[in-house]
């Protein structure tokens, strides 16, 4: 299982030097968790910057992963993780989600540098 943050979802989307190897990853999107954190900031970020439609569209692609809420345990554990290791919310969400399905980050964030499960693309 792998689970790809907002920024490597959001270099995949607008054609990043990156998003080719990404484009690889997404052969099996029920190996690919999403967590709902994710959804809201890919949405929010390409509405901003190129409309509704592309933002949609993203989203459809997004739901053929394995969408996964932000449920209490994990809620629990993403303040812990944001403690531990000094990261900002979204993120900890990110990582918490990723830690509780025994997945590994993919990110283009250096905020993840310090999460054992993550790897910086």
């Amino acid at each position: 299982m792998i689970l790809l943050d907002s920024s490597a979802w959001i270099e995949y989307f607008t054609g990043g030097p990156k998003s080719a190897r990404l484009e690889k990853l997404l052969d099996r999107p029920r190996q690919v968790l999403t967590p709902t954190v994710v959804l809201y900031e890919v949405y929010k970020k390409l509405k901003r910057e190129r409309g509704e439609e592309a933002a949609l569209a993203a989203v459809a692609q997004l739901t053929q992963t394995m969408v996964v809420p932000l449920d209490e345990a994990t809620a629990l554990l993403a303040a812990d993780l944001s403690l531990s290791y000094a990261i900002p919310m979204a993120d900890a969400m990110v990582a918490a989600a990723a830690k509780g399905h025994g997945a590994k980050v993919l990110t283009l964030d250096a905020d993840f540098e310090k999460i054992p499960w993550a790897e910086i693309l």
